[in-house]
């Protein structure tokens, strides 16, 4: 049995930025800092940074923590809707924002479309409802765009009228959906809406590729062990990819879950995880398969 990790999985370049941040500046102060939600959707490498002294809080907690003056907060690089930044302010918070560019861009472009329609379209965004990244991008527009995970419940939407067959569409992605799945909507939505259709570019380049990358090294191996968390949507996303090509694919969140059955001793094994998933847990679980022989 061989085992390769892919090259190309890890951390994106926004998660890799909000997590050096973080290291900095618990290594710099020596003392906890707070994160706004989980830096990243991954529970070995929260347990990594919370023995550092990061402190997780949800969104709610900041109508009810008290007076933080002097304490940092750390926005993760999924982003956060403009009331939040106004809560933390209030809270006394100094906030280190670690918003993804590629995620700063799309609430600007959101802003900005919405302001053009005039109330005469509607902003519609293709992405996982209740998302962090999905809740803040909403949030840029007071909560007035429609949200979508897939085709079912675009169609759904058109028969509730929550989206006018006429009018002007302006279309988003959340930055990690499926390429694929965007491409499904745009078609659908030409073919029946009346008015025009604003399609927005907004998908990662960097996820757009491992979509690619990720289909050619699943079929190219025997077994595919798929590293992840299990609350990463990006994660679920790219394993099912994996799984479309290779049924031989499971889903794991660390070592521990893997299982000898899964094997044979012929079998050319691949390890590969979602954005959010780190390089050193990804060559754990590669070395425990070793170690499975």
């Amino acid at each position: 049995m061989t085992v390769e990790t892919d090259r190309h999985s890890g951390f994106c370049g926004g998660v890799i930025r909000a997590i050096s941040t973080a290291e900095q500046y618990l290594g710099k102060e020596g003392r906890q800092i707070y994160s706004l939600g989980s830096i990243v959707h991954n529970e070995e490498e929260l347990a990594r940074l919370s023995a550092m002294g990061l402190v997780t809080i949800d969104s709610e907690d900041l109508e009810t923590i008290g007076r933080m003056d002097g304490e940092t907060l750390l926005i993760r690089a999924h982003g956060e809707p403009p009331a939040v930044y106004a809560l933390a302010r209030s809270a006394g918070f100094r906030i280190i924002d670690c918003t993804c560019p590629v995620v700063l861009k799309l609430q600007k472009d959101i802003r900005e479309a919405y302001e053009a329609l005039g109330g005469k379209g509607k902003v519609l965004i293709f992405g996982k409802i209740g998302h962090p990244e999905v809740l803040g991008l909403v949030g840029q527009v007071g909560g007035d765009a429609l949200v979508v995970e897939n085709l079912d419940q675009l169609r759904k939407a058109m028969d509730d009228g929550l989206l006018p067959a006429e009018g002007r569409v302006e279309l988003f992605s959340q930055t990690t959906m499926s390429p694929a799945g965007y491409v499904a909507l745009q078609a659908f939505l030409r073919e029946h809406v009346s008015g025009e259709v604003a399609v927005h570019d907004t998908i990662c380049s960097q996820v757009a590729s491992r979509h690619r990358q990720l289909t050619e090294f699943a079929l190219s191996h025997d077994v595919t062990v798929f590293v992840s968390g299990k609350t990463s949507s990006n994660g679920k996303v790219l394993c099912e990819l994996c799984r479309s090509v290779n049924i031989r694919t499971y889903h794991v969140s660390g070592p521990d879950e893997l299982q000898a059955a899964w094997f044979r001793p012929e079998d050319r094994v691949g390890v590969c995880g979602a954005t959010s998933t780190p390089k050193w847990l990804l060559d754990k679980v590669a070395e425990a398969i070793e170690n499975l022989q």
